[in-house]
């Protein structure tokens, strides 16, 4: 087990809770003026976890504090102190959330070992406002770019291919027969596949389930993905969005599908580098433990 001195701990924390602080600022000042946001909220409303929860640093399992006073984490769940050493109960984690670990890994392995699928323009959002009524749009305080008519044009004028079930079943009930694939939860592991943007932001939410034992650099390093992905996720939406200053990536134009195809590839091949972390450190647990077959639960 590597152990870190109190100076080490201590200064990775104050890092971590700075760089945490920096990027939940805005959202943290809206939610005090009660002023919301269609792209920078996402990360908090759809997830559960909350700016306080982010900033609790953890080391991940493996990595030991050493100190000669109080620890905060010696209080928090999962953790245990040996001697003047505190580290994450590996054996009380995995008695508790082994289940989800392996379905974790599991999942996250397949989706690593799949060449990632790039023709899908992001039309998964253009699929959730598709022959709404004004008012039954998610986002209706923002425009949509194209009009209803037009946005509902663009929809059938594309083969839709959505593999992530999440994205999924959010689609109108007129656009899902639409779509190539009919992914479902019980078959997630067999659809996700490492092009897709929410396959990327939910790397966020598998480390977070997996916490204290994903350490936060990991954790905070996946935050950050999701949150780039979600901007050329609107970006790419039917929203007008440019009173926000985010200027539409046109899918339905040549041009705009080339700049998102290329900024999918480049946010993949960063999911990818945050997966193969994410399965080093569930490997590393689970080779603690003799392999236990059990149901998997998310």
């Amino acid at each position: 087990m590597q152990t870190l001195t109190e100076a080490e701990w201590r200064a990775a924390t104050g890092a971590h809770e700075a760089r945490v602080d920096a990027l939940t600022a805005g959202y943290r000042a809206r939610r005090a003026d009660g002023r919301k946001h269609p792209v920078e909220d996402f990360l908090f409303t759809y997830y559960p976890w909350t700016p306080a929860q982010i900033r609790r640093w953890h080391p991940g399992a493996g990595i030991a504090l050493a100190t000669s006073t109080a620890v905060p984490q010696q209080n928090w769940r999962f953790y245990v102190a040996t001697g003047d050493l505190v580290h994450v109960d590996v054996d009380a984690f995995l008695g508790a959330r082994g289940d989800t670990v392996r379905f974790v890994r599991d999942l996250v392995s397949r989706t690593a070992d799949r060449p990632g699928r790039f023709g899908c323009f992001g039309l998964h959002e253009w699929a959730m406002v598709y022959r709404l009524s004004p008012e039954k749009v998610r986002h209706a305080t923002w425009p949509l770019r194209l009009g209803q008519e037009g946005t509902d044009a663009v929809v059938e004028a594309h083969q839709i291919a959505c593999s992530h079930f999440d994205a999924y079943r959010f689609f109108t009930p007129e656009a899902a027969p639409r779509n190539l694939l009919r992914p479902t939860r019980a078959a997630q592991a067999a659809y996700e596949q490492p092009g897709c943007l929410h396959a990327g932001m939910d790397l966020y939410k598998w480390a977070m389930k997996l916490s204290p034992a994903i350490g936060s650099d990991l954790t905070l390093d996946a935050f950050e993905l999701a949150r780039d992905i979600r901007e050329l996720d609107m970006r790419a939406a039917p929203y007008d969005l440019r009173e926000l200053g985010y200027e539409p990536v046109p899918i339905e134009t040549p041009e705009g599908k080339a700049e998102y195809v290329a900024a999918q590839r480049g946010f993949s091949e960063r999911g990818q580098r945050l997966r193969r972390r994410l399965l080093g450190t569930l490997d590393g647990l689970l080779a603690q433990v003799p392999a236990v077959g059990s149901s998997a639960s998310r």
